[in-house]
């Protein structure tokens, strides 16, 4: 009985990486970090709450795809779908796709995505079918009359600003306006329209991690998703506890 309460009220988050990005990246940090995060967000301890704001949030289930997503368009299309229904027996409340930058040392989040731009080869050496510009006059193209934009439903601001708080101070952690027009770009958009073509909440947001594959650099990536995981569902916690509190107001 005490399994089925907690059911109710837990969320569920997927955590996606992709894999080898031709022969420079043999290990693509995003999937040796996705594959090692925990089945659930583990509490916070007692440490780390007694300076925090009091702020109970619900249980966090987190999933993994069994294996990496390649850097391919036409297997990222295919698989977007799937991730948004039922995934692993369970209905996701919000992701977070991650992907490698440059080697650059910070890690940004990501804002928005876009539908069209795309004039790189993915890893087999292929274009997007749809072309650089897509098919916007097209009805049957699959993102038809969709924005050439599309913003997270998150509120991003308040997710760094808490994710910051949750980090080591002296991570480097950023809030960024362009993906970058390639497959990260492009997962991330795809979520997001597949979303917004349902009218749901585009509750995901995209993570950018150093190209480091080393070790120290995944378990610290690792450390920040779980961050990340937390700063989303308090955020999203504190936003409804604002509505609730304005709606028993008369606000």
């Amino acid at each position: 009985m005490g399994s089925q309460s907690k059911d109710q009220t837990e969320l569920t988050v997927l955590v996606t990486g992709f894999g080898p990005f031709r022969e420079q990246y043999p290990a693509n940090p995003s999937w040796e970090i996705a594959k090692g995060i925990p089945s659930h967000l583990p509490p916070l301890r007692a440490k780390d709450t007694s300076s925090r704001e009091a702020l109970k949030t619900p249980p966090v289930r987190i999933l993994v795809p069994p294996e990496p997503i390649r850097v391919n368009y036409k297997v990222v299309r295919d698989l977007v779908p799937g991730f948004w229904d039922t995934y692993q027996g369970h209905k996701v409340d919000m992701a977070i796709h991650i992907g490698m930058a440059s080697p650059r040392p910070f890690y940004q989040i990501e804002r928005r995505a876009h539908r069209r731009g795309y004039k790189s080869l993915d890893v087999d050496n292929e274009m997007l079918v749809d072309g650089p510009e897509g098919k916007v006059d097209d009805e049957d193209w699959i993102w038809h009359g969709l924005p050439d934009e599309i913003l997270s439903d998150f509120d991003i601001d308040d997710v760094h600003s808490r994710w910051q708080r949750l980090s080591s101070k002296d991570m480097d952690l950023r809030v960024s306006e362009d993906p970058g027009r390639y497959l990260c770009d492009f997962i991330y958009y795809s979520s997001l329209a597949h979303l917004y073509k349902a009218s749901r909440p585009r509750k995901v947001v995209f993570l950018h991690v150093p190209s480091d594959a080393s070790d120290t650099y995944v378990s610290r990536g690792r450390e920040l998703t779980m961050n990340l995981i937390r700063a989303l569902v308090e955020s999203e916690t504190a936003a409804k506890s604002d509505l609730s509190g304005n709606q028993e107001t008369g606000a």
